[in-house]
């Protein structure tokens, strides 16, 4: 932060008049750059550094990379790189995971920005997918899954500025989120990025996460840049297979997967990420009519379009050619990941581009209209003047506050779908309570994919958090005993007054998470079997991203609750199993009786024969 980069000999720019001089005073690395000067306005602050940059640094800003790809950090000064990543696992070294940590590495890679010419700061990208949710004790929210079953926009805009917030304490400006897919067939496993399998949601969330990353303004300190993706028309594909072809007319297209872009658009977001999956065939990077000719055109779109992780390599066997394709077909920043097919490749990514504006196959107008958008982007934040972390914001990344925010985002999300004889609420001062399931005490299953790790894993993933059965204990009288076991074994629950079976999906991601079976494991169906045999009241917990074929374990269940996937506060799940909350989720998703009716979605024919209607909800 007091770091003085000294000019000698050099060109700067100021309020649009370019400067030579010798020996001009030190400015501090928050204070440096030339695009800064008071009394012009944004637009003409970009078409004074547009004048001045050269096409290696206009070719610069349109270069994303992750962070684990960097061969060499001085490369982001080398190549003036725009921006820099951090996929799902790229960390800083050592795995050094704290808050403070992730400060530090942003920072480093913002100085190597500020060496360059014109000093023009990275913008540092980051999958907030439920919570700043790389960080080891960052507040983790519900998926938007569970999130799309409050309901409340104002609940996601707390959501997401507590999120923003979170990010600020790092340094990190850009959020890949929020993810207003139409999940269509939850087959797909991606379904829980999505708020629900109707556009309404998307229109009536989208723009509520939009508002809480980026706050009244975005220069505040704790404002992040928002993203929607991916668009379009990702949860539409066949058979529900990631990065598949979605098949539909133009005007399905528009009715469904189009409603909640033109309404972030119209909340502000700046930018918008470019889905992996095709319309009938053909690649979205590659699609022109739908990138420049719809979304900024019509739309009136005005910020940039990112590529998503590789994307652009799926166009065709040749790279260069696949740049020329994605950029003239609207891309303005492309991700490059450390991944196969081509690990490391932003070097080749800017020399084929230089290439093919040279060669005039990628116009220099198309460049100039990207790096606009881009810069434009940049100087709507607070990055020009304050490019580095602010060090009072690191140590609320998981402050109290935060998670009492999430504890109300999990309340919310339940949705309460049988509940004969009035089993629930469960009374605090039951005598005895057996807890039975591996989901019922482990955090990594309750906060599912994108926790940490890109496909996260069962365990301790992150701390300060709360498991569910941790938060039971926390809920009940002093005299209730609560026992627990995994797998049900053992003569722990004997002579229990009640049995909580909690059951579910293992954690996943995008493209592992794809299944043709929506089946509950043999496993968990014993469970809840034996449960049944006991003669208890039996309460069945499901920890799942979609909607799951349950039929034998609700029969056996006396009360059944869909908790999604809740994150690290599992007292909001006690709240409602005890009733210090009264259920008020609704499914936001049509829930099939078999795999036979999968998909299956409200106004369908045969919908009428789902095992649970879209919006269904049941309450104390």
């Amino acid at each position: 932060m007091n770091k003085f980069y000294r000019v000698s000999a050099s060109m700067f720019l100021l309020g649009g008049m370019i400067f030579f001089g010798v020996g001009i005073p030190a400015m501090t690395a928050e204070k440096s750059s030339p695009a800064t000067a008071r009394g012009t306005n944004i637009d003409a602050k970009v078409d004074a550094l547009l004048k001045q940059m050269t096409l290696d640094e206009k070719i610069g800003q349109m270069t994303q990379v992750d962070s684990a790809a960097l061969t060499k950090k001085g490369d982001v000064e080398k190549y003036f790189l725009g921006s820099v990543l951090s996929g799902g696992g790229s960390d800083p070294p050592k795995k050094d995971n704290t808050a403070q940590a992730w400060a530090n590495f942003y920072d480093g890679f913002q100085k190597e920005a500020l060496k360059t010419r014109l000093k023009i700061p990275i913008i540092y990208g980051i999958d907030a997918m439920h919570g700043h949710s790389n960080i080891d004790g960052a507040v983790i929210f519900p998926h938007n899954i569970g999130m799309g079953a409050t309901r409340n926009p104002d609940l996601v805009e707390r959501e997401c500025r507590v999120a923003a917030e979170e990010m600020a304490g790092t340094g990190i400006n850009w959020a890949f989120g929020p993810c207003i897919a139409v999940a269509r067939n939850p087959r797909w496993g991606r379904t829980y990025e999505s708020f629900g399998e109707s556009p309404d949601l998307a229109v009536m969330l989208g723009p509520a996460a939009v508002r809480g990353f980026q706050g009244k303004n975005l220069t505040a300190p704790t404002s992040s840049v928002a993203c929607a993706k991916h668009y379009l028309g990702d949860g539409g594909t066949t058979d529900g297979k990631d990065q598949g072809n979605t098949q539909c007319d133009e005007a399905t297209l528009r009715k469904l997967y189009l409603p909640g872009y033109t309404a972030t658009v119209k909340a502000g977001v700046p930018t918008i990420m470019v889905s992996y999956s095709s319309w009938n065939g053909k690649k979205m990077h590659e699609n022109k009519f739908l990138l420049t000719d719809v979304l900024k055109g019509e739309l009136g779109f005005t910020g940039f379009l990112v590529s998503d992780w590789a994307a652009i390599d799926q166009i065709s066997p040749d790279y260069k050619a696949d740049i020329e394709k994605s950029i003239n077909a609207g891309l303005d920043m492309i991700m490059i990941p450390n991944a196969p097919p081509k690990p490391n490749n932003y070097v080749e990514f800017i020399k084929d581009l230089k290439e093919l504006v040279n060669e005039g196959k990628v116009p220099q107008s198309r460049i100039d209209d990207a790096v606009r958008r881009i810069l434009k982007v940049k100087l709507q934040t607070r990055l020009f003047d304050h490019p580095m972390t602010d060090s009072k914001f690191t140590d609320q990344v998981g402050s109290a506050q935060h998670r009492a925010v999430a504890r109300e985002c999990v309340r919310q999300s339940l949705v309460l779908l049988k509940n004969e004889n009035h089993v629930l609420p469960l009374k605090k001062d039951i005598k005895h309570l057996h807890v039975v399931g591996r989901g019922a005490d482990d955090i990594g299953i309750q906060c599912g994919g994108w926790t940490v790790d890109w496909q996260s894993k069962p365990g301790m993933v992150t701390h300060g958090g709360t498991t569910i059965l941790s938060a039971i204990r926390n809920t009940v009288g002093k005299n209730a005993k609560v026992t627990y076991s995994a797998d049900g074994s053992g003569k722990d629950g004997e002579g229990a007054d009640a049995i909580l079976v909690v059951v579910g999906e293992m954690p996943y991601a995008e493209g592992e998470g794809d299944r043709k079976d929506l089946s509950l494991s043999a496993e968990d169906l014993a469970l809840v079997k034996n449960a049944k045999q006991s003669g208890k009241p039996v309460v069945t917990l499901l920890i799942s991203g979609r909607p799951m074929i349950i039929g034998p374990a609700l029969v056996a269940s006396d009360a059944f609750i869909a908790a999604w996937l809740p994150g690290t506060e599992g007292q909001g799940v006690a709240d409602v199993l005890f009733g210090d909350y009264k259920p008020t989720g609704k499914l936001p998703q049509t829930w099939p009786r078999s795999m036979d009716q999968v998909p299956l979605h409200a106004g369908d024919a045969g919908a009428d024969k789902a095992l649970f209607p879209y919006g269904y909800g049941l309450s104390y």
